[in-house]
């Protein structure tokens, strides 16, 4: 069953109930990084294990994001600030106990090259959504590490 979410703005990714933040060093480039990040959506699906398939929607304006487990949402862009930052906001999903959702991505330049990457899932809900997210946290954290490591392979061998 699709339900909608709590249409939250960016101030929510600092102020949200859950809030697990995970950072991963890369070697690719800020702007490579971003352009996978924010300009190939579907190219997600080749880099990222848990998403089965991404692809934009409202002319780059939102996202309709599959992961593998079967959880579905429609997205909307809350920022594209070039090479920097990615942030979207859940507007819909099949998942259960969510009432709010937002992902920022945000991409540093590390002296001598490369970039690091800081994602924040921010979320609110019922408690037993609650207390799932935070027992699933160290789970998301393999994913993300494991979703950065292929990136970097990607982004170096293009």
């Amino acid at each position: 069953m699709v339900r909608r979410l709590r249409p939250v703005e960016l101030d929510f990714i600092a102020t949200a109930p859950v809030r697990p933040v995970f950072t991963a060093n890369l070697r690719a480039s800020p702007q490579d990084v971003y352009r996978a990040l924010a300009e190939d959506v579907p190219g997600w699906a080749g880099w990222f294990d848990a998403v089965r398939e991404a692809e934009p929607t409202r002319g780059g304006a939102g996202r309709t994001v599959r992961l593998r487990i079967g959880i579905r949402f429609e997205e909307t862009i809350l920022a594209t600030d070039a090479f920097t930052r990615y942030a979207y906001r859940a507007d819909t999903t099949n998942a259960a106990g969510l009432t709010a959702l937002a992902e920022e991505w945000l991409i540093t330049a590390e002296p001598g090259g490369g970039c690091r990457v800081r994602w924040t899932f921010a979320l609110d809900g019922g408690r037993a959504a609650r207390l799932a997210m935070r027992a699933v946290a160290p789970g998301l954290r393999v994913s993300f590490r494991g979703a950065m490591r292929a990136l970097d392979r990607r982004l170096s061998a293009s």
